[in-house]
């Protein structure tokens, strides 16, 4: 514990702030666990999420390096002190947690501990998780315990307490926030799939007709046949390229394995090749930016991207990431026919505005739509750097 409750306070408010932050499972977990192990004072720290099935869907370590955790080997089941606080929801502060009877072992290379403070993270009567914290450092402000006791005190457990119900709060808002990503990117898709029957099916329906129209005439006007033919090839390039288009827009995975440069420059590459239109990228100052704000960036350059393409008859569109000191920037430009922003709005047209300025507003950015008639399009989102 730090030097009084001052002190104190302001650590809690720090863990508290640091866990409200993040919106993916795996960082609010990393949190959780780092601020319990710092704000207790403990060697070792782990936060385990149960499956349906004796395992962890996922546990997360503080105090352990990569190596040795690599050296336990796999996951711990639910048993022992673990399945304690899992099924009977209880909380366990043991003076040596390999004295207590439910205590099965270690493997070779788990590191000795004894002291225990173990909580569970719950949600109402759900079980989210089990918290645990080992060997409680000795410091200048803690005199030696008296044998048999534990090293954590009952104010250590009541501040952990504290500790797992925003815990509860901060993971069960993490997983909302990516089941509604799931459903957004679900959406996604479903509107690609339609807009790709819509595009592809139209094309292949004149690409029919043109061909029947090339066979009537290959006899009676060879010349008037050769120029149907050369728009069944027309037509059928024009397909490929709906098809290009569409299958990089469903294929999400990308962002996970490389990030969102590497993504928009592959993309860009491909919708260069499927248009007429000359589509560039450039990069200025940016590498990584957390997860959820990639996530938003990509949508909205696909959707600016698609608006810029499909509807502005631009021939030149560029795709601009730069930082800008503290805000990080996407910027899609189009030299295309442009628009008046609020005759669009008068009218109860979008242009996926809605939805991108949703995206932008969802990670704490905000988005910009500059055109006019005549004059192209541009639209910037705008997130705070890190």
């Amino acid at each position: 514990m730090t030097n009084g409750p001052r002190s104190g306070l302001t650590a809690v408010s720090t863990a508290l702030l640091a866990m409200s932050r993040h919106l993916e499972v795996r960082d609010v977990l990393k949190t959780i666990v780092v601020s319990a192990r710092e704000l207790l004072d403990a060697e070792y720290a782990a936060l385990g999420v149960p499956d349906d099935h004796g395992g962890f869907a996922q546990f997360v370590v503080d105090g352990i390096s990569e190596e040795e955790w690599k050296a336990i080997g796999p996951l711990p089941r639910q048993h022992g002190i673990l399945a304690a606080m899992l099924k009977e929801a209880t909380t366990q502060r043991l003076a040596d947690v390999r004295e207590d009877p439910r205590f099965e072992g270690w493997p070779d290379a788990h590191p000795e501990m004894s002291d225990f403070l173990g909580m569970p993270v719950a949600d109402g009567d759900e079980i989210l998780g089990a918290l645990f914290l080992a060997n409680k450092k000795t410091t200048a402000q803690r005199p030696p315990t008296e044998p048999g006791d534990c090293a954590f005190t009952a104010e250590d457990e009541e501040l952990l307490g504290v500790l797992a119900q925003h815990a509860a709060i901060a993971l069960t808002n993490a997983r909302l926030y990516e089941r509604s990503r799931e459903l957004t990117i679900a959406g996604e898709r479903a509107r690609l799939a339609h807009e790709l029957h819509d595009a592809v099916a139209q094309k292949l329906f004149s690409l029919r007709l043109t061909a029947q129209a090339a066979t009537a005439l290959v006899d009676r006007d060879p010349a008037r046949a050769k120029g149907e033919l050369q728009q069944v090839a027309q037509l059928a390039a024009e397909a490929a390229d709906e098809l290009r288009a569409a299958v990089v827009e469903l294929r999400p995975a990308g962002l996970d394995e490389d990030g969102l440069i590497a993504t928009l420059r592959t993309q860009v590459k491909v919708l260069d090749r499927a248009h007429a239109a000359h589509v560039t990228f450039a990069v200025h100052g940016v590498r990584a930016l957390p997860a959820a704000q990639e996530e938003a960036m990509l949508r909205v350059a696909q959707e600016a991207l698609h608006n810029a393409l499909r509807h502005s008859g631009a021939e030149r569109v560029e795709v601009v990431v730069s930082r800008v000191g503290p805000v990080v920037a996407l910027r899609v430009t189009d030299d295309g026919q442009g628009f008046d922003p609020s005759a669009v709005r008068r009218a109860g047209r979008h242009l996926g505005l809605v939805s991108m300025r949703d995206r932008a507003s969802g990670v704490g950015g905000r988005l910009t739509v500059t055109s006019e008639p005549g004059k192209g399009t541009t639209i910037e989102m705008e997130v705070p750097g890190v």
